[in-house]
């Protein structure tokens, strides 16, 4: 049986974990807030990332605490993760009339549940590479996006006026 120390050691871990798990979902949840301008912010998405690394640590926790008293396999919780984080991204996402609103801050919000789960299982490289990529895609992209829209909507523009 394991001592006292192992479950403080233990404890500090899952601490660390969650503080990187809220810290890299709320680094992409600040993009969204202050660049995109979007109301699922910082807070949303650092609780995302927390809250999905949180269900991952209890998993674990259970499987190696109770291991051959209960049949439980933590790859199960973050399929429920994943789940669950679909229902709350499909209420961010609103049609106005032909258009439609939120899918890129529900992807957002999906891609740090999926950071939150790989923080939990000790993926930290791969959390921070996720993170620094979704920054890229969310502020480059953007970036990119806008240009080639400014540059192809005035020769939309004036092929219609053309015919």
């Amino acid at each position: 049986m394991a001592g006292p120390e192992f479950f403080a050691d233990t404890t500090i871990i899952m601490y660390q974990k969650l503080l990187l798990a809220m810290f890299l979902g709320a680094l992409i949840g600040t993009e969204r807030a202050i660049v995109a301008r979007q109301t699922a912010g910082t807070r949303t998405f650092g609780l995302v990332a927390m809250g999905a690394c949180l269900f991952v640590l209890a998993g674990n926790f259970i499987d190696s605490h109770y291991l051959g008293v209960v049949n439980f396999n933590p790859s199960q919780v973050a399929a429920a993760v994943v789940t669950g984080i679909g229902f709350l991204g499909a209420g961010l996402i609103i049609f106005r009339g032909d258009t439609l609103h939120g899918v890129t801050t529900a992807a957002g919000l999906w891609m740090v549940a999926g950071i939150g789960i790989a923080v939990g299982f000790g993926m930290y490289e791969v959390a921070i590479f996720a993170t620094l990529l979704s920054l890229v895609l969310f502020t480059g992209m953007w970036y990119i996006e806008h240009k080639v829209k400014n540059w192809v909507a005035p020769r939309v523009e004036q092929t219609a006026d053309s015919l």
